[in-house]
Parts: C-alpha cells; structure tokens; sequence
C-alpha cells in the first residue's frame, strides 16, 4: 500500500508528497509562531505535529522495529468463507500520516506492546488472544488519527484567523504552478491553453494575442474565457489561419505581476503533413483509400419567422467522390449547442440535403444555426442566424409572450419556475406574469398565481410529490393577456436526492460496501438545522434553504418553519399542520416592507429538535434589482441589409439575462425589436434592414427583476456594406521583359472590400537556386493601373512578384507569390499578350469582351486581334475562333450564345509577323441576363434635347455611373454632359452630329456587372435629329384632317379631331383669310377632352363658296388644317344639304321611311311595301296602279310602319306604274314604284334567280321511248327562260330530242338513245344576270344503267300493248225474260290475235243452236242465245289468251218468268 496514492488525493490537482509536506510543515510552524496559542497549547500535540508527513496508509514502517518477522500489512478489502472479495471495508478512522523522524510515547508505547505480544505469542498461541490484541493497537491507532484530525483543524482555523489578522505577512506576488504550453492544431479545430496561479491576494487574469487584450464579446463563440480554483484556460474554438499567434497570459495583484508565454501555430491540409502530429481528418481515408472532398451549397441564409410558423432550413451537400453506402454524420447546432430530433426540431438527411425543419416556431429557437457535415476526411460547418418575430396578438395590444421556462429547482414541495420577459409590450407596460401548469398525462391546465408576479421566478407549490408537471408563462398589461409561452420541459416533483439516485450510474465496483466498528442506534431526537439562509428574497415569496443536522438518524426527518417579525421574539410556525420533507422551503403572504427571521426545527419520531440559528433580519423585497441601463451604443455598417450594435455593459446588473436591441429608421419613431431572444454579449449583429436607410438604435438590459430603462440612442448609421481592405489579386503575368526591368500584369481582386481599389503595391524578390530572397518594394506610390513595370531588376536572374491592392480602408494582404519568371529581354518578332480582359453586358445571348493591347509590340506595331472561346468545361482542343478577320479595336461584342452555358475567353493580338501569345483565360462566365437587368434607353424631351438614359437596380451606396465612348472612359464632357439621380444617370447630347457618332456604354461600379451600351449610328443619328427637330417645333398630331357632313336640316358640319390638346389651347376659324367669329350664321365648339372642334352652318349659298381653315395653337405647338369647297364639290354639297333640308321638311309630316320597292318571298310572290312614319289615325294610304286605285283586298297589309302589297303569281298583266299616297291634315306624301319594261324586267329576273335557286339537282330517269332528264322547281313562271346544253353548246330541238314543263318539273326527253347521245348535259335558267346552270354526266355507268332500264321499259311496253285484251261491251249482269233472245257482243285485241273460250260457271262451253259464239275479223266476239229459259241463268265468262297474256270478262245472266215477275209486284 506505500506505493499507492488514495483516491481523494489524485483528484488533487497537486498530490506529490514533498509539496504536501512543505505546506504542512508551514501550518505547523506558523501555529507555533502565535503566542496566543503557543501559551495554551499542548506541548504533546505540538510535538507531534513538528513531523507530520502525508502517508497513504496508517500502518507503521516494519523497518522501525525490532527483527521479527514482519507483521501482515492491513487489508480493507472484504472476503468471504471462501476467500472471494465481496467489497471494501471502510473503517470509521483512518490513519493517514506519521513520523518523519523518532517515535512518540504512544508509539513507543504500542512498540511494547507489541514486543510484549511477540513474546506472549510464543509462550500462548490462541487465537483469541491475538484477536484480542489486534483489536487493542487498531484502537489506539484510530485515537490518534482522531487526534491529528482535530489538530489539522485548528491548524486550519488559526490560519484564517491570522490571514484576517495579519494579511500583509501572507501576501505574495502571483506565480505560475503549470505554465501554457504551445498547440500546433489543424485548422477548424478547438485548443485550449491552461495555466495554475497561486498569489495573495487572488491574481487578476488577462490573455493576450499578439499583445491585445482577448475580448470574448468582442467575437461571441470565438473566444470562451475560465477560472475556477486558481485554474485559469483561454479556449479557441475552431481555429484558422488569423489565430496563428503568440499568447500571454498576465497574472497581477497587488504585490506585482508575472506573464507566461505559448504560441499556437494553426495548419491547413495542404502539402505535406508534420509527421510529429496527429495525422489530420483531411488525409486519405484509410477505409475508402480516398480523400473526401466537402462543399456546401444551395445554403439557407439568415431568414426571419413567425410563432406558430413552420420553418425549414436546408443546405445541399456534395461529397467527392459519392459512394453509394457513404453516409456522411449530419449535425445541426444552435447558438453552438447540438440539436436533437424532437417534437420541435425534425431533420432529414436525403442523400443530397440535409434539412432541418422547426414544425412550430417560437422565440425559444432564436439563434445562430449551424450545420456541420463531418466525414472520414474531416468536416465542414455554415452557419446563419435565424430570427423569430412574435406572432400576432390575440388581444390588441396585449404583450408578447414570455420565453425560455425552466424549472431551475425541483422538491417534494415546489418548483421554482424562471422564464425570460418578451422583447415587447406593444406600447403598454407589463404589468406581471401568470404561471400556469398541468400535470402530465393531463391537458388540464391550472393557474399557479392569483395576481401577476413581476418577477421572472415564481416557486409553484401544491404539487404532488412523485408527479411530473409542466409549465407555461403568460403576460399581462393594460390592453390584455399575451398568448402562453412554449412548454417547459417536464419535472417530477420529487427530493433531489432520490432523483439524483434515480438518475446517477452504478458504483464502479459490483460488490457491497461494509461499515465497521459502530452498530446502528436508536431513535433519537435530530439535531439542530444548519446553514439556514435566505437564498432568494422577492415582495411575494422568500424562499429557505438550511442543511440537515450532524450525525445519524437522519430517516424520517421533517422541518417545521418559524417566522419572527423583527424586533420582537413572538415566534410563529409558519407550516403548522405538515411538516416539510425538503431542506428548502418558500413562504408566502409576507407583509412587504416588513423585517423577519426564520429558524428551522427538525422532527421525527422521537420528537421536535431544537431550533436553528436564526437568519438575519430579510426585509420582503425585491432583493434583485432591475439592471441599470446600458452604456453607449455604437453601430458599425455590417451589409446591405444588416448592422452591427455594439454597447457598453450595464454597470449594476446583477443575475444578467441578457439585452434586447431596437431599431428605428431616423425621424419614423417606429422601434422595433431587433432580437427576440435576450443575447448575452455586448455586440449583436442586426439583419433585416433596409439598404440605404439611416438606423438609430438603442439596447436595455433584462434580468429576472425586470427590464432595465433603454440605453442612450446611437448615433445614426446608414445601412450599407462595411468597408473592408480588399483581398488580394491574382492572376500575376509578364507583359514584356528587357534586360532590367519587366513589365507586370495582374487581375483586379474578387473583392475589392466595399470601395474603390485606390492603387496597387508590387513586391518582388530574387529566387537563387530555388530559395526565395527577402520581399522588396517595387513602388512606393500606389499605381492604379493592373500593370507595371520593375525597373532595376538583374538581367538573366529569377524574380517573384507579389502584389497589394489597397483602398481607402487600408491596404489589404499581398497575393500569392507569382511564377518565378527569367529576367531576359524578348526578341521575338510577334506581340506579347494582350491583357486586363474584361467582361461587360452579359446577356443570355451576348456579351462584350474589352482587353487592352500588348505591352510588348513585337517587330512591328500592332495591327489587329483574334478573339477565342470555348465553354468552361471543353478540353483545351475546344477553342475556337469567334472572329475571321482581325478587329482593329479592343474590344469585341461576341453574340449567337447559349443561353446558361458558360465560357471563357482569351484574346492575340498580330503584327506583320504574325500572332503573338495568348492572353490570360477570363473567368468562367455564364450567358445569362440577370433580373432586373436594364437598357440604355434614348429620349428626346419637350424641347428636343436628346438624352441616353441608364437606371440601375442594384445599385450600393458606393456605386457610380461610369459613362464610356467606344468602351473608353469619357474625360471630355464638351459634347456630354451626365446628370445622376439615385439609381438613374442620363448622358445629354450639347449639340449631336457627326462628330457623336460610336458605341456609348455605361458601367455601374460596386455592382455585379451591371452594364449597357448604346450604339448611335449614323442612320439613328438622323432619326434622332428628326425628332428632336418635331419636339423644338411641335406640330399638334391630328387624329382627322378638317371634313366636312350634313347634319339633319340640312345643316352643314365642318370637325377635325387633334389627338391631345391642354385647357390653354385655341382655335381660329379662317374663311377665304378672314377669320370667322361666333353668330347666327357660324356656330363653333371646342370639346378639349375628345380633341374635337366643329363649325356649323344653317345652309350654303353661292358666297360660302371657298377655302375654310381650322388654325391650333397650344402653347408653342401649332398646326392647321384646310378644306377646299369650289366648282362641282361646292355645288354637290350645296345641292345635298338643300335636299337633306326639304327631306326634313317633308318629315314633318306622314311621310315615307323607306319608299316604295319590291320584295321576292322563297315562294316566289312579289311583294311590294314601304315603311312609313308620323302616321295618325286620320293618316290615309291609297295604293295606285296605272293612274287607278287598288281596292283594298286580302293582299293589302299594313303592320308595324309597313305597307305592303302582294302579288301571289306575277304574269305580265301585273307590270305597270304602282304608286303609293299618305294625306292627312299635316301634308302629302307620295312614293312611286315602275314596274314597266326594264324594271318589270328587273322584277321578273329576281323572280327567275329564285326560282333558278330553288332548282333541285339534275337527274336521270329512263321511259319507255327513251331517257328523260328533268329538276323540280319551287315555282314555274310561264316567262323564266330555260337553255338546254349538250356538251356546253345549246341543244337544237326535234322529234326525238323534245324539252318540256310538266307541273314545276322540266324535263329533255331523248327519244330512242344511243352511244352518240352520251355526254354532259345542263339546264341553263336565264335570271338576267348570269344565270344558273345544273348539269349531269350521262356517260359510262350512269347512261348503261339509264339505257337498260329504257329497254326494260320498252319491252314492257310493247308486251303490254300487244296482250291479249277485253276491250269492252260485257255487262255485268244481264237480267232477261224467259223465252227471250240474248245476243252480246265485246272488242277483243291482241297481237297475235287472241283465242277465245266461253264458260259458264267456270266450265267451258262450245257454240251449238241454243248457244251462238262467234269471233269475227280477230276483233269482235259475240255470245247469243236464241231463246233464255231458266237454266241458261248462270255466271259466264269470256278468256282472251295469245302469247303476251291472258284476259277474262265475266257477267251473270239471270232469266225470269213473267208470272213469278208479276206475283212478285203484287
């Protein structure tokens, strides 16, 4: 166990012996030096303590005494029947020193002993015995630890009596235990140095960098300052290039200051790696065997919320190579803590994008969000700061709500509940907060507190113990209650101890811990509470906290609360009814104002202990006060949209929350509030402004008392980027080497820092057998070209260039070292490289490309340039040519581009020996027009000055308008002048011409490109003075020249319209060159809305006969319009408006609307009408034809203003003069309509286009004598003239080509077809104006088909002729007296002639005496019985029959007697 060290001292931060020692030894000898307790002291003790030394163990060294075996060392490990440990044995007392040097009486003592022990060994060997002795020396061992203990302790107390008494013997200048030491770290890492100071009085801690103070406020998360035990660390979180430095850390107090020293050195992953160091993240993969290569794009920038809004917040991340099954560690940060996936936050990694959406925002997620991709390789981080604005109030002007509920300490009892006060109260104070809970499981919720608390903590009590709750805070002011805070996490109301167990890890070891020595005692009454104290004192609470009592029998132990008024000894119990299990208590109903104290009494089954010492006087208050207001506010301009605020502390805060910031445009006294979430630094960054408005802001503290007053408003500061050095160039090149000096190129920076570049520094330095030399200064003047030459240079040595851009905010980091380059003189004959190329108006299909020419001319002078380009991703083989022939100027609009494909340019220039070298290659550049993109746009004024016009949309505060002639910075404004107004600048022409005459461009600086050129040729030139000639001598456009109308009365109108005329504008009328005035004969009127000016006259006469003129003037505009009226137009009109007159007249009366005129129905009537108007009842319409009146009849009609005359089926009788009368007593009018020769002419032929139209199509149709052709009319006229066509020429009638009417159908018969009559035929009906034709093809098909069936019907036709047939002369019954004779005869034709058979009731019978048949000349049968009788009554008939057919005729003879006949009559 020597060897050893216990566990308590390792975690020492010193625990070597010998510093143990000497420390002791100086509590020992400055307790001897104090008279007052060297005269009282024991001279045993002291001499004891004169050798105490640090032991790790209580037994003595078996060196020290007599030669007999060694005794076993002490064990305090536990064992069982079976020697297996089981656990430790922790004794009550342990010894933990001894002595240095000789033995003390117990020592000496216990040396005897155990002399006397070994002796009685020998002579007794019980085991009794020995457990006996044993038990004897472990007891005296553990009196004398006690021993030393208690000295230690007054030790201890004597020194802090004697540091109080004495101070100045003790103090000592600061001194440095450990020592930083030096990092060398990879860039992105985190390094913390860390030193030990010991001093009297405490030291103060400063860090130094490069011998500046360390502010941690200054940068928030960069640097993290602590000290703790003497135990002071600087902590640098991920580091770059700019934390390269030598640190110093300065330790003072009063007796003088000491500074140590360390240096960190921060490397990149480029180039070798120290092999000394841990191999970076960045160095091959040694699963993969490759290197990972991280980019984040696509990222999220700083964006503004709204509670209750859902916010998604992503980046895209690419990774080279990609590996299919690589998943890189996605992490999301706030304000550098790392984010969990929960209820609020949800991330989603895709492969690509990693997202991380907050599902309902509130104030609590506030803050600077990071994402952090780490790979195998390493990792890459980008962070932007998210705000969240309060939502809308339920209540009109109620506050917002209150943030960040916490639970800071939890019991059986309460829960103290803390949140943090909203930013705003929207114009009325708060005036407290309500805490609400409820508890889990529930959505019951429960308000805690009656009245509003203002303070920003509130103990919740009635809760019950085991149960867990959550929590929520609202706020209150005049107008109403803010909406609830988020939830609180959730806590049990629970002894912190038995949550610490609850909560806390296994022992290290499985076994069981074994007390010794006492046995467990019996129930006692518990002593007296300790540390009673007051930790938080508020008008509505107090909270207590006190300790347990001493010793054991602490199960079971409860606390009663007593309260005393001050000033008195009355003592009240303050929870009288149930104790309390918790040593913390919050008493409430304190009377504010009032002085008490407490004391505490401890319970148990043995009964009530005595009272603790009681608390001083607490008068109920507010014992936080509200933090003074902050200091000076200073804003810094940050960018286009944010600022930086930075303020000076407020000097009494005490419990610090944090600050709430601002802002407000100048002169609006609107604030409103640039964070949400109180921030603890004194600098903040404010987003979300307006660029180019000037900003004043102001800054108030907040702790849980309360807001502080705002801080003194800032000076105003303009919204725009800040001005920073700009970053190096790059791009270093030779333009032209001789044999002392060469000439230099470079590129302008990528960021030129917020301001104009004023110049640059060339540094150069000689390379000797590849070591660079020392940097010397090429000029000491800043050049504002991108080149120069250096002068003073060796010939045939190698030099390396670098080069400095400055501006007005200072002069910026030199570039990268160029290229060595050989300093020898070029003798080639062809030029060197052109340079400085430029990129202007890129557009989705063009783009201007500017150079200027080589330094170096070569052999002959330069005489002309070739431009390439190939896109930015095309091998080096791609290049190809954009112009044939080489442009003598410098510069080149190079079209027909790709929209969104990017390219790169390079320019040569030639002489007469030929092509030089090629120029740097451009940056990549994509033919792209940008929004917002706008044109030169050319305009010519009111007083014809003609202006070229550029607005810009992009525009910063430093931007200007650069106006170039054929892409050359003007310097000569003789001929131009340039006005800028904001974001518009115009370039005027003083007098245009020839000389004006090029390529005009604009170039906006501080913008992304933004540009425009105007080319002025000649042909616009001209264009251009043309109308600015029209605008200096303005002619008033006219929409109509003068004209002139008739009006009704035969009035005569003369207008003209002027397309846009002011309220100052006037006419003169002019007639003949005199002017013309209102009267009874002229009326004039100007309409100035419409543009319209009018003259009107009654009537023309003779002398109105002339030139009329409408003369305008408006302002300085004029113009004038005329109108000639003479000869035949004069008396046209004159005649027209004398007419139009008499016509109005004539209204007056009945009269005609429409006069009298003919109209022909679909069915082919002729209708006659005419519209009248002004009719009255007495009004008469008498119809006329030929001088005689037409009596009324069903074909007379007058309905709705119209009369009307029909005539169903016009014939010639129906031509003749009609005419139509209206009378009544207002006058007569009279309406004629002459249907004779030509017009009834005229009528008849619209009658036949009618009947013409409702012609049907031509058609075929076959009889039995040939085949007809025929249509159908509507209606057939016996005056419609119809032409037949045979092969377009008019067919000639004959016997067998007939033509026909038939009804209303028409119709060619062609009498016996054949082949030859096959052809187009067509029926022409004549209508006077052209006529109408329908025509067939009687050919092939058609004319077999039509033939055919001729011949069917033909045949027919012929048989039916021919058949055998009954003509007549039968009747049908015969009705003869008996005796009588019975003769009938019948014509029978036929051809053959028929046969005839006779049958009498369907039997045949032959001619005999009785029966006569007879059958004459083929053509007459006769049937005649001599003498009827009775059986000769009968159904007879006669058949004819010959080949064609067959024919009967049938009658019934019916024979009487007389008698029969008479009786019958009777």
């Amino acid at each position: 166990m020597s060897g050893s060290i216990p566990f308590y001292q390792k975690h020492h931060r010193h625990y070597d012996r010998g510093y143990r020692s000497k420390e002791t030894e100086s509590k020992v000898s400055q307790y001897q030096s104090s008279s007052r307790y060297t005269a009282g002291g024991s001279m045993s003790a002291t001499s004891r303590s004169s050798g105490l030394k640090v032991s790790s163990h209580s037994g003595l060294d078996a060196s020290r005494l007599s030669p007999i075996p060694k005794r076993a060392k002490p064990t305090y490990l536990a064992v069982d029947k079976e020697n297996q440990i089981i656990g430790y044995v922790v004794p009550v007392f342990r010894g933990s020193q001894e002595f240095a040097t000789g033995l003390s009486d117990t020592e000496e003592a216990r040396v005897r002993d155990t002399a006397a022990y070994m002796a009685r060994r020998d002579l007794f060997t019980s085991g009794l015995e020995m457990e006996r002795s044993e038990l004897i020396s472990r007891k005296q061992t553990m009196r004398e630890s006690a021993e030393r203990i208690s000295l230690n302790k007054r030790i201890h107390e004597h020194e802090e009596h004697f540091k109080r008494m004495n101070e100045d013997s003790l103090m000592h200048p600061p001194e440095f235990v450990i020592k930083p030491r030096s990092h060398t770290v990879w860039e992105k890492q985190c390094v913390r140095l860390h030193c030990t100071v010991s001093g009297w009085p405490d030291p103060r801690v400063v860090w130094y960098k490069n011998n500046v103070a360390i502010d941690p406020l200054s940068n928030p998360g960069k640097y993290k300052l602590e000290s703790r035990y003497s135990v002071h660390s600087l902590e640098i979180n991920r580091c770059d290039f700019d934390d390269t430095a030598q640190y110093r850390v300065s330790a003072m107090n009063s007796k003088g200051e000491l500074s140590a020293f360390a240096s960190i050195v921060v490397k990149r992953f480029k180039g070798e790696i120290d092999e000394s160091l841990p191999a970076p993240r960045h160095g091959p993969v040694s699963e993969y065997g490759i290197t990972f290569q991280t980019h984040i794009v696509d990222r999220f920038g700083v964006s503004f919320g709204r509670e209750g809004e859902t916010m998604s917040l992503g980046c895209t991340v690419i990774i080279y190579p990609a590996l299919q099954r690589y998943q890189p560690e996605i992490q999301w940060y706030r304000n550098d803590a790392l984010l969990s996936p929960s209820k609020w936050n949800h991330m989603h990694w895709s492969g690509d994008r990693a997202t991380l959406t907050l599902t309902h925002l509130n104030k609590e997620d506030e803050g600077l969000y990071t994402l952090r991709v780490t790979t195998k390789s390493g990792y890459e981080t980008y962070s932007a700061y998210i705000f969240v604005r309060d939502s809308d109030a339920e209540v009109e002007g109620a506050p917002g709500a209150p943030l960040d509920v916490r639970c800071l300490d939890a019991n059986k009892d309460y829960i103290i509940v803390t949140w943090k006060q909203p930013a705003i109260d929207r114009g009325s104070s708060i005036l407290g907060y309500f805490v609400d809970r409820c508890e889990v499981g529930t959505n019951h919720w429960i308000q805690c507190n009656d009245t509003p608390v203002k303070f920003a903590r509130f103990p919740v009590t009635g809760l019950v113990e085991g149960r867990s709750y959550t929590f929520r805070v609202r706020a209150v002011n005049k107008s109403g209650m803010s909406r609830p805070s988020r939830v609180s996490e959730p806590v049990a109301a629970m002894d912190p101890a038995d949550r610490a167990r609850m909560r806390g890890t296994s022992a290290p070891w499985t076994g069981q811990i074994i007390v010794t020595e006492e046995e467990p005692a019996e129930s006692i009454v518990p002593g007296r509470p300790l540390e009673l104290q007051v930790t938080e004192a508020t008008k509505n609470y107090v909270v207590l906290s006190w300790k347990p009592p001493g010793g054991k029998c602490l199960e079971g132990v409860m606390y009663y609360v007593e309260k005393c008024v001050s000033g008195t000894d009355s003592w009240q119990r303050v929870n009288t009814e149930i104790p309390v299990k918790s040593p913390r208590f919050a008493l409430f109903d304190l009377a504010e104002g009032k002085s008490y104290s407490f004391r505490v009494r401890c319970c148990n089954s043995a009964g009530v202990g005595e009272p603790s010492d009681p608390t001083e006087s607490t008068t109920v208050g507010d014992k936080l006060d509200i933090p003074s207001a902050p200091g000076k506010v200073v804003p810094t301009r940050n960018t286009d949209t944010s600022v930086v605020v930075s303020w000076e502390a407020s000097r009494e805060a005490k419990e610090l929350v944090g600050y709430y910031i601002e802002g407000s445009i100048v002169d609006s006294n609107v604030w409103e509030p640039c964070n949400n979430k109180p921030v603890n630094a004194t600098r903040f960054i404010c987003h979300g402004l307006m660029t180019g408005e000037k900003y004043v802001f102001r800054v108030r503290a907040v702790n849980a008392a309360g807001l502080s007053q705002f801080s003194q408003e800032s000076e105003p500061v303009e919204v725009k980027a800040a001005i920073a050095s700009p970053a190096p160039p790059y791009g270093i090149s030779v333009l032209e080497c001789v044999r002392d000096s060469m000439v230099l190129a470079w590129k302008q920076p990528t960021f030129i820092g917020g301001a104009d570049i004023t110049g640059y520094f060339v540094d150069y330095r000689e390379v000797i057998d590849g070591v660079p030399e020392k940097w010397h200064e090429a000029n000491i003047r800043a050049v504002s070209e991108r080149a120069y030459r250096v002068s003073d240079l060796k010939e045939n040595r190698k030099y390396q260039f670098q080069v400095r851009a400055a501006n007005m905010a200072g002069v910026g980091i030199p570039s990268l070292p160029s290229d060595t380059f050989l300093c020898e003189e070029w003798t080639i004959a062809v030029p060197g490289p052109p340079h400085d190329l430029q990129i202007r108006e890129v557009r989705s299909d063009s783009l201007v490309l500017l150079w200027k020419p080589p330094v170096y001319q070569g052999r002959d002078p330069v005489n002309g340039f070739y431009v390439d380009i190939k896109e930015a991703d095309a091998p080096e083989e791609a290049w190809r040519g954009v112009n044939n022939k080489a442009t003598e100027k410098a510069y080149l609009k190079i079209k027909n581009l790709k929209e969104t494909e990017t390219y790169v340019f390079r320019v040569r220039a030639q002489n007469k020996a030929g092509v030089g070298k090629t120029s740097d290659v451009t940056e990549p550049v994509p033919a792209l027009t940008k929004p917002g993109t706008k044109e030169i746009v050319v305009d010519v004024d009111d007083d014809g000055i003609i202006s070229m016009n550029f607005e810009c949309c992009d525009m910063t505060a430093d931007s200007k308008f650069v106006w170039s002639k054929n892409y050359e910075e003007m310097t000569d404004f003789s001929r131009l002048t340039v006005e800028t107004k904001g974001n518009k600048s115009k370039a005027v022409f003083q007098t245009p011409g020839e000389e004006d005459i090029g390529i005009y461009s604009c170039l906006v600086t501080h913008t992304d490109g933004a540009s425009s050129s105007y080319t002025l040729s000649e042909e616009e030139l001209k264009r251009l003075l043309e109308i600015s000639h029209e605008h200096k001598f303005p002619i008033i456009p006219l929409k109509s020249e003068l004209a002139v109308e008739l009006l009704e009365k035969g009035r005569v109108r003369f207008w003209l319209q002027a397309e846009k005329m002011t309220a100052s504008g006037k006419v003169d009328y002019v007639f003949n060159d005199n002017a013309l005035s209102q009267g009874e004969k002229y009326k004039m009127n100007f309409d100035k809305n419409t543009g319209v000016i009018e003259m009107i006259m009654e009537s023309l006469t003779p002398a109105d006969e002339g030139t009329f003129t409408f003369q305008l003037q408006d302002g300085k505009a004029t113009n004038q319009s005329s109108l000639v009226l003479i000869g035949d137009v004069f008396k046209e009109l004159q005649k027209e408006s004398e007419f139009q007159r008499k016509e109005w007249f004539r209204k007056q009366g009945p009269h005609f609307i429409e006069y009298l005129g003919y109209e022909v129905t679909p069915e082919c009537c002729v209708l006659l009408k005419c519209k009248v108007g002004n009719m009255k009842k007495e009004t008469s319409a008498l119809w006329y034809k030929d001088g005689r009146e037409i009596k009324a009849d069903e074909h007379l009609g007058f309905t709705e203003g119209v009369l009307k005359l029909e005539i169903a089926q016009i014939s010639k009788k129906d031509s003749g003069v009609y005419k139509v009368v209206l009378k009544d007593d207002r006058g007569t009018d009279t309406s004629e309509l002459n249907l004779t020769d030509q017009g009834f002419k005229d009528l008849m032929n619209e009658v036949f286009s009618f009947i013409a139209n409702s012609s049907t199509p031509l058609k075929i149709t076959s009889t039995e004598t040939g085949i007809r052709l025929y249509t159908f009319v509507s209606y057939y006229n016996d005056l419609l003239q119809v032409t037949w066509h045979y092969k377009d020429s008019a067919i000639s009638f004959s016997d067998r080509i007939k033509s026909g009417v038939v009804g209303e159908q028409l119709w060619l018969q062609i009498t016996e077809p054949t082949e030859k009559d096959t052809g187009k035929y067509a029926i022409e009906f004549n209508d006077g104006k052209g006529g109408l034709r329908r025509t067939v093809e009687l050919s092939g098909q058609a004319f077999d088909d039509a033939f055919a069936e001729f011949q069917r019907l033909k045949a027919a036709a012929i048989a039916e002729r021919s058949r055998a047939r009954v003509a007549g002369g039968l009747p049908d019954v015969v009705t003869i007296q008996e005796g009588k004779a019975l003769n009938l005869t019948c014509n029978i034709s036929g051809d053959p002639i028929p046969e005839v058979t006779w049958l009498k009731n369907d039997r045949e019978i032959t001619s005999d005496d009785h029966c006569i048949l007879k059958f004459e000349s083929g053509k007459f049968a006769s049937f005649t019985i001599t003498a009827v009788n009775t059986a000769d009554s009968g159904k007879y008939s006669i058949l004819v029959k010959n080949k064609y057919g067959t024919e009967s005729g049938d009658f019934t003879v019916s024979v009487f007697i007389p008698e029969e006949a008479g009786g019958k009559k009777k």
